[in-house]
């Protein structure tokens, strides 16, 4: 029961995490807000594991983890906020949905790695046929023109690293549990985002409770209750149940961001989203029948 309890908190709180990176944005410049806000849970959760005497990775183990910390979360979420700088935050979360294609295309490239094949790039054509209904000039019932595109470019920048930085840490070998490896990646990810936030040109931070209030829920429940019931699912469900939650997050985000902001979200979006769900699903699948021999 309670690993099923685990993806269900990791369907809500990661699908609410899109409306609230937008909200935390209205005050805080995106490098900024990354950086904060995974110093803050990195802290917090390795204080948590040191104090219950967890094994704290070290050498070789530490410089992965942190490598791979900046890819998958300092690059991944830094792209999103970025996007969400230009684009609604439900539909920067269907542009993440399609993050499967990067992760079969990423790991054919891998040594080793399953080879594509035809099933497999017919759901990636599927998916990107609903996604170009969302990106393509004039053809997006918001008008968001160049926008889209732009927004578009910029989260699948973010995929691609934490497809490759997943894919990656997969591949070696670990004595610290999942949990402490995510604070690790944590922390990490908010310290190399430092300089980044110290040489973009952004505005001033203009205070909020409201925007207080956003980074203090992304700490909370998108980073430490989040990213802790993600690696708790992932070791006790099948790969096949816990990639279930792309589907959930992204619901989640589109039905948030129009009771919240009004964002748009009509029968174009709909039918794009089917389209690009039924994408995934293909390569979900395909990846399953490969896997099973």
């Amino acid at each position: 029961m309670k690993p099923y309890l685990a993806l269900a908190a990791v369907c809500l709180f990661w699908g609410t995490t899109y409306v609230a990176i937008r909200m935390a944005l209205e005050s805080f410049p995106p490098a900024i807000l990354v950086s904060g806000r995974f110093i803050i849970s990195g802290v917090l959760l390795l204080a948590a594991a040191a104090a219950r005497g967890a094994h704290l990775p070290s050498g070789r183990e530490l410089g992965i983890a942190a490598v791979c910390g900046f890819l998958i979360l300092g690059i991944g979420n830094g792209s999103l906020a970025w996007a969400e700088l230009m684009i609604p935050s439900g539909l920067a979360s269907l542009f993440i949905t399609i993050s499967p294609f990067w992760m079969v295309g990423i790991e054919a490239a891998f040594a080793g790695g399953e080879r594509l094949h035809a099933p497999t790039i017919f759901g990636m054509l599927v998916g990107f046929a609903g996604t170009a209904m969302l990106v393509t000039p004039g053809l997006n019932s918001k008008n968001l023109g160049t926008d889209a595109l732009v927004g578009f470019a910029i989260t699948q920048v973010g995929v691609v690293a934490w497809a490759a930085g997943s894919i990656y840490q997969r591949r070696q070998p670990a004595k610290a549990h999942p949990v402490v490896t995510g604070a690790v990646q944590q922390l990490a990810a908010g310290l190399l985002f430092l300089p980044i936030a110290a040489m973009v040109p952004h505005a001033s931070v203009v205070w909020s409770y409201r925007s207080a209030g956003a980074v203090l829920y992304l700490v909370v429940f998108g980073s430490i209750v989040g990213y802790s019931a993600y690696a708790y699912a992932l070791d006790k469900l099948p790969v096949a149940v816990v990639s279930i939650y792309p589907y959930a997050n992204t619901v989640v985000a589109v039905t948030l961001g129009w009771l919240i902001y009004r964002e748009h979200f009509g029968a174009r979006e709909a039918f794009a989203m089917a389209i690009i769900f039924a994408g995934v699903t293909v390569v979900k699948w395909q990846s399953r029948k490969l896997a099973r021999p």
